[in-house]
């Protein structure tokens, strides 16, 4: 064992490597013998080059660079499929052969420069984001483009029949590839249910050449592979011819014109994009199979270098592929360390097996092929029939597909960004974006109001109304939100709109909440916001944001709150007639016989009981008690107020109450002898009446009557709070 860019070399990681190159080769070959050959039959061996030289250098780049362990990057079935179209449509336009080749380059070069530009800017991990229907239509377009664009080869028609023309016409059918080809298809379907240690692809290609060479020997024009449309033909990938063929290639990429470089860049986005789908949806299976987690800006960016290089000296692009990655992971590789071992196989037995790989069937490969592709078909869309729910997603597959096969995988990548943008505007349109409407009557603010004032607000909390709205406000949902607000705008003299849970606002919706504002100031009414961020989770300052719109422009009508609690103490102080309160300095303390606790007490019991109180001031910020202390004391308020935090645990707390002048807290301890649950903190410099447990218990053996009365009191007040609280909790279950 030894160790390789600083990581254990493991035996795993060189069997998982050469299984995977076992399966990825062949198939690397199948597919450049598929693009090339749409240029010209001559053109296979070149093809079946291009093959061997695109999983040679990605997977050694790939791997090298990229940051995603046991990912296999060779080849792939997408590239095949733009590639070959791209070249069909060439030579349907009389492009001289050559130039298709030079073009082809080029793509896979621009394509590569992509996806590096799209792993810099950081586009990786928003690929993965592309709804599925989208991505199951490019993928069961993909595949049937490809077989498609095999199915000439497998029935051995002449060049340029079209696949409905080959399959409809049996009479241009060479009988000896279609035993060939059927050979290997079948011999793919059975091998999974035989073996497991083999690919059943290796099987395939094996059962072919062998079917191929037994027709031979009652033809003996088979045994040759000059002009021999049916098998691959020499590659000259070994000693001078394999670096003569490298350096044609660059001197060839030299003479393409400006002009016909940039009438590449559409295509070459689609491919980039395919690409990229196709590795980020492979690590992301790894990731869930082997408990990782891969960067994906970084693979894109590997994958990019990868397909440059491979295109520049003459190979195809490709990506991570499900297939080899699977066979390497299953062999036991662990590491980076087995793509680089493809690689270097790959290279290895293209040289020693050249010979060999020259005599493979053109319809052997077609046969691998049009396997790939109905593998790549996904049948999972087929169940969204079955409901109306998802009847649309399933468009969305067919358009995609019926895009792809009619006009191309370029028109396909449009329709397929639209269809996302129509499938998200789908989701967010058909929720709601207000998640609570309550009244301030039924959901009052923390603050706790005397019994009298209690009974106003109750009267009056209908006039102000509360919507806790969610998700995205943009033109979607807007007309939807104002339709909710308009019956409220004509009677209500505050609206409350709480933007806690809002993910993102458009100048749309800021335009409308301009007209609300405007609606409720021409009845003198007001607009409260509350919960207004300055970081949205899209990144957007949303007080700025309402501010550079207009909203914020008439703070006579408009104003915004920290938090919602905030705007419900703000409006209940309005309806109570407080617009102005005192500040905590210039209140006059309260005496025992002020207190709504004590109004119908005697003046000489509450002199006993006064002196037995003590007196103390708290500073602003001062802690009152902590959570987990004593509860061996009740506090009055004389002055000043007090805010009640309870723990959220991980070291945060919530504020959940705040007792001001007149009232008390404390008293759930007192009674029950518990620890305190919460923390109590001044809000402002306060002033207490407290009455310890001591003294309490010494009052209670004097004054038995003013015991039971001040116990009475306090179990009322805490009833009313409690029944408060109660309604309040099933007002929010309802909503």
């Amino acid at each position: 064992m030894r160790t390789w860019m600083g990581r254990t070399f493991l035996t795993g990681d060189f069997w998982g490597g050469l299984a995977a190159m076992l399966v990825a080769l062949p198939a690397a070959i199948a597919f450049g013998v598929s693009i090339y050959a749409a240029i010209a039959p001559s053109y296979a061996a070149l093809g079946a080059l291009a093959g061997i030289i695109g999983a040679t250098v990605i997977g050694l780049i790939a791997s090298l660079l990229g940051g995603t362990d046991r990912l296999i990057s060779a080849p792939c079935a997408p590239a095949a499929a733009v590639l070959s179209a791209f070249a069909i449509g060439l030579a349907s336009d009389g492009v001289p052969a050559g130039n298709i080749v030079l073009l082809l380059l080029m793509l896979g070069i621009l394509a590569g420069l992509f996806q590096i530009l799209l792993g810099v800017i950081g586009i990786g991990r928003l690929i993965r984001y592309i709804p599925y229907p989208v991505v199951s239509g490019y993928l069961t377009g993909v595949g049937l483009i490809i077989v498609g664009s095999q199915i000439d080869k497998l029935l051995g028609t002449p060049p340029g029949t079209r696949w409905y023309e080959a399959v409809i016409s049996p009479w241009l059918w060479d009988w000896q590839a279609v035993a060939v080809g059927a050979a290997t298809i079948v011999t793919m379907l059975v091998a999974p249910r035989l073996t497991s240690k083999v690919p059943g692809t290796i099987l395939g290609i094996a059962a072919g050449t062998a079917a191929y060479f037994l027709l031979a020997t009652q033809d003996a024009s088979l045994l040759r592979t000059i002009d021999n449309p049916l098998v691959i033909g020499q590659l000259g990938a070994s000693g001078d011819g394999y670096f003569a063929s490298i350096t044609a290639r660059w001197h060839e990429i030299g003479e393409l014109r400006l002009a016909q470089v940039a009438a590449l860049l559409g295509s070459a986005l689609t491919l980039a994009v395919l690409l990229s789908i196709d590795t980020l949806k492979t690590c992301v299976v790894l990731d869930q199979m082997t408990r990782s987690q891969h960067d994906s800006n970084r693979e894109l960016v590997a994958q990019g270098i990868a397909n440059v290089t491979a295109s520049s000296i003459g190979g195809i692009p490709g990506a991570g592929t499900m297939g080899a990655t699977l066979v390497n992971l299953s062999s036991g590789a662990t590491t980076r360390v087995s793509g680089f071992v493809e690689g270097i196989s790959a290279l290895v037995f293209a040289l020693l097996l050249s010979n060999f790989i020259a005599w493979i069937p053109v319809a052997t490969l077609a046969g691998v092929l049009i396997a790939v592709g109905v593998r790549m078909i996904d049948r999972e869309p087929l169940r969204f029939i079955q409901s109306p729910a998802t009847v649309f997603d399933f468009a969305v597959v067919v358009a995609v597909i019926v895009v792809a096969l009619s006009i191309g995988l370029i028109a396909a990548s449009g329709v397929g960004v639209a269809l996302s943008i129509l499938l998200f505007l789908r989701e967010q349109i058909g929720g709601t974006v207000v998640r609570h409407k309550l009244y301030v009557n039924q959901m009052s603010s923390n603050w706790h109001r005397p019994e009298a004032e209690t009974r106003i607000l109750e009267q009056k909390g209908d006039q102000a109304v509360i919507f806790e709205l969610q998700g995205s406000l943009f033109f979607g949902t807007t007309q939807q939100l104002y339709g909710l607000l308009e019956p409220e705008i004509k009677t209500r003299q505050f609206i409350i709109l709480d933007l806690k849970r809002v993910q993102s606002v458009d100048v749309t919706a800021a335009h409308m909440l301009g007209q609300v504002r405007d609606a409720l100031a021409e009845r003198a009414a007001m607009l409260l916001l509350s919960n207004v961020r300055e970081n949205l989770p899209n990144g957007r300052n949303l007080r700025e944001f309402l501010d550079q719109t207009g909203v914020t422009d008439q703070p006579e009508t408009v104003r915004l709150f920290e938090e919602l609690d905030n705007a419900i103490e703000w409006v209940e102080d309005r309806l109570l007639g407080e617009s102005e309160q005192l500040s905590p300095l210039q209140e006059t303390p309260l005496e025992l016989a002020e207190m709504e606790l004590f109004s119908l007490r005697k003046d000489e019991t509450l002199a006993d009981l006064e002196a037995r109180l003590e007196k103390v001031v708290y500073p602003a910020g001062a802690t009152v008690y902590s959570r987990g202390e004593a509860g061996d004391a009740i506090y009055l308020i004389r002055r000043g107020s007090v805010k009640i935090f309870a723990p959220l645990g991980a070291g945060r707390t919530r504020h959940i109450a705040t007792f001001g002048r007149g009232d008390f807290f404390g008293g759930l301890a007192f009674l029950d002898g518990r620890p305190r649950g919460n923390d109590a903190i001044a809000a402002s410099e306060t002033e207490f009446f407290i009455l310890s447990r001591e003294q309490f218990d010494l009052l209670a053996e004097e004054h038995k009557r003013l015991i039971i009365t001040l116990l009475t009191a306090i179990a009322r007040s805490l009833a009313l709070r409690l029944r408060h609280s109660d309604t309040e909790i099933a007002m929010l279950h309802e909503y």
